[in-house]
């Protein structure tokens, strides 16, 4: 091979061996801008849902610095299935979430307008015995009963226990989300005209004053002022409100990625029955 020959021979070498090493910079820059695409696009859609869940937090801090509004807020910190410690004695583990999902049709307010009820609340922590009064409050009674007549609450937990400012105990969603309903929403009636809530006070959960109520409901059990336009007070604890200071006592989980802070000692509606009030 001639000098000349044997010179491009060598300088075809090193031209490969450049390409080969461009080339190989190149695939590499690809798959870097590949790979930040990516972590851009996951950043993206994170930083999304941070905003969603923030606004859906600021929604329910705003339109409830009230007890959690009834489709704003959401599950107990425990997972669902997972094991129970008991904190609070004379309770039991509570039965699993209910699967079937539950709608109902909303009861005409005669049902209860001008009677009072005794409602008979077996939970897995002992019994609450509640008076409602359908002379103040007809339309959220008359729900209660139709609720409670059909069995709307059966294995449900009480989901949410708030411990600083507002002190009360919230039930009656049987997803155990604070998102449930069922199925229908009516509006707000018999609030305290001083927006005052005294312990054992039971009152509705809701979103808006409109069409906010419907099966979630909270009882007070410290002293507790709530803002304007205020929630439907319909009854109050006349016998057992001692399981509900117990469960405040216990405290609250921290919040979970909704915002919601489940009671530490879990509790759960079994049964409630409804008789009227004879005179």
């Amino acid at each position: 091979m001639s000098p000349n020959a044997r010179d491009r021979a060598r300088e075809k070498r090193r031209y490969e061996k450049h390409q080969t090493s461009l080339n190989m910079r190149k695939a590499e820059t690809r798959r870097n801008m590949q790979v930040l695409g990516v972590v851009i696009a996951v950043v993206a859609v994170v930083g999304g849902l941070v905003g969603i869940s923030t606004a859906m937090n600021k929604d329910s801090k705003g339109s409830a610095a009230a007890p959690a509004p009834a489709k704003s807020i959401a599950t107990a910190s425990a997972k669902p299935g997972a094991p129970v410690k008991n904190v609070v004695a004379g309770c039991v583990t509570p039965p699993k979430l209910p699967s079937d999902k539950r709608t109902r049709t909303l009861p005409d307010k005669k049902t209860a307008a001008g009677k009072t009820f005794i409602a008979t609340v077996t939970t897995t922590c002992g019994v609450i015995t509640m008076e409602l009064n359908g002379t103040k409050a007809p339309q959220t009674v008359a729900s209660f009963l139709g609720l409670a007549k059909t069995n709307y609450w059966a294995d449900s937990p009480c989901h949410r226990l708030t411990t600083d400012g507002i002190f009360v105990l919230q039930c009656g969603d049987p997803t155990g989300t604070g998102s449930g309903d069922p199925g229908y929403g009516y509006g707000i009636e018999n609030t305290p005209a001083d927006l005052t809530y005294p312990p054992g006070t039971l009152a509705m959960a809701r979103t808006d004053p409109e069409k906010g109520n419907g099966g979630q409901y909270f009882i007070v059990y410290k002293k507790t002022e709530l803002p304007a336009p205020g929630y439907s007070i319909f009854g109050r604890v006349t016998s057992g409100m001692g399981i509900v200071d117990k469960i405040a006592a216990a405290g609250a989980n921290p919040p979970d990625e909704t915002g919601n802070t489940s009671p530490v000692q879990p509790i759960s509606i079994l049964t409630v029955n409804v008789a009227e009030k004879k005179a």
